[in-house]
This record gives C-alpha cells, structure tokens and sequence, in this order.
C-alpha cells in the first residue's frame, strides 16, 4: 500500500481517456484512440502540480453512461499505463470495475485499482485476489445508467458503512490483504445533495472504520448544487471540500485540479502544524 500516514492526504490526479466523462471527456482522446502526445503532456502537467499518483480511467462512469466492452477499455487504458510508466516514475491507479482489465493493467506495472462497483462484476473479485494490488471499494447504487433516477435510503450513512463493511470482509475472505483495501463512499454515485451531505459530515465515522478512505467530490454535482458552478468553474468549491475531507481524515483525494488542491493541502498542513507547536508551548509554560 502507498504511505498515506503523511501530514496531508495523497492527491490523486485525475486521467480520464473517455470520450464522455462528466468534466474531461474527449480531451485526450481521438476517434483512433488515446492521443498519446496529449495524455504525456497532461500527466506530466499532474505531476508537476504536486500529484502523488494518477488514476487512468478508460470507462466513464458519469450519470447516464452506458457500459463499455471490455476490449475497448483495454485499448485505451493499457497502452496510457505502458507509455506513462516508461516515461515517469509515479504510482499509476487504473479506474476500472472490469477484471481482464484489472489483469492486464498489473502486468503492465500499475500500482492501485479503482473499482467503482467494489469488485462487484462477475470475475472482478477474484483477478484482484489474483494480482494482489491495493484496490479501492466504492459504494454505488445501482449501475451509472440509473445510478441517480431518484436514488432511496433509509439512512445513507448506516446502509453505505454496512455495504463497504460487508465488501471488506468478503474481499479479505476472498483473499485480499485487509491492508490492500481503501474505502470510498462513492459521491454522487446513486445519492442526491441530501444523501452526499451526510456521508460527507460522516467521514470521521467512516475514517474510524479502520482503513483508509479515499473521497471523490471534484467538479461533481454537489459542488454545483452547493454553489450554482458550471462543471468549469467548480475548482473553489471542489477546493473547499478537499480542506474539510483532510480535516475529517480522508487519507486520499481524487481530483481534476491538482495544483489548487496540493497548495491548499500544504497551507491546512502548516497552519495546523503550527497550531500545535503553539498549543504545547503554551501547555509547558
């Protein structure tokens, strides 16, 4: 697993080569597949903002989207995680529910899985204990397609902290090393602004689960609900959130806009630090 004991939390860069994703798709992808200049460019751009690691997404998984064969995921994503391991030395995450692509994306080098359906597909739960990679279990209502016609619960954060439990022990039963896993509560993924509030205000309940916690709300829907953004001009917004998610102790941080968020990250860390030293020095006079 990567280190996640650090003073802020590890920024996750977000890659996508879809076509359709919610905020970027098609920006790096042509009619004949990944635009390799762009996809070079943009990593290396993501790194220099101060990502810890990239999450390579091939399938969109936005409100609405459509599943995608497998052999057309594979051709966009496998060949991005060759080309940006033999240029750059920083941990690869593949964003993928489906299992040959979980597969071959570990023979090429890839460092995490993550599965928005919390190896859920048939065949998924037993290629991740095959290859042995950490691997992040989201929880989702219903699949993209229907995911958020009208979305239903009787406690949202009692029934998505009983579904991730569940997952974590069927995964370890499986195989999976409990150290391996990384929760997530999945967003705007089948929850509405009500639904998402909760989980948010939860998080240390879902942090005190004994595991890491990955959190995803960049660009999303609740970051226009909240604040009447455009999906462009949510950076602010998603910002905000990555600051409170810290704060509550999520331990990883998917994002669009890396450099926003590291900086902010780096000014909570110091502030905090220096609230410390300031506390004890106070406590010992």
């Amino acid at each position: 697993m990567f280190n996640v004991d650090h003073q802020r939390p590890l920024v996750m860069g977000i890659l996508n080569v879809t076509p359709d994703s919610f905020s970027d798709g098609g920006q790096l992808l042509t009619d004949s597949g990944p635009d390799f200049g762009k996809i070079l460019f943009r990593a290396e751009q993501l790194i220099g903002q101060g990502a810890d690691l990239l999450d390579i997404g091939g399938e969109s998984t936005r409100p609405g989207a459509q599943a995608l064969e497998p052999a057309v995921e594979l051709e966009r994503v496998v060949p991005v995680i060759a080309a940006i391991k033999a240029r750059f030395a920083i941990p690869l995450s593949v964003d993928t529910s489906t299992p040959e692509v979980m597969e071959a994306s570990a023979r090429e080098g890839v460092d995490m899985i993550n599965d928005v359906r919390a190896l859920r597909r048939p065949g998924a739960l037993a290629a991740a204990a095959k290859i042995k990679l950490p691997v992040t279990l989201m929880h989702m209502q219903g699949e993209p397609t229907t995911m958020q016609r009208e979305p239903t619960y009787g406690d949202v954060v009692a029934e998505v902290g009983d579904f991730l439990a569940q997952r974590v022990t069927t995964c370890i039963e499986a195989g999976l090393a409990r150290d391996n896993i990384v929760i997530d509560p999945g967003f705007g993924f089948g929850k509405n602004l009500a639904h998402n509030l909760a989980l948010f205000r939860a998080l240390p309940r879902f942090c005190g689960m004994g595991l890491p916690v990955m959190v995803g709300l960049s660009r999303k829907r609740m970051v226009g609900a909240i604040t009447g953004r455009q999906t462009d001009a949510r950076v602010h917004g998603s910002v905000a959130l990555a600051l409170l998610a810290a704060q509550k102790g999520a331990s990883i941080i998917r994002v669009h806009d890396v450099g926003a968020t590291v900086d902010a990250l780096k000014i909570l860390a110091a502030t905090e630090l220096d609230t410390k030293i300031h506390s004890q020095g106070l406590a010992a006079t």
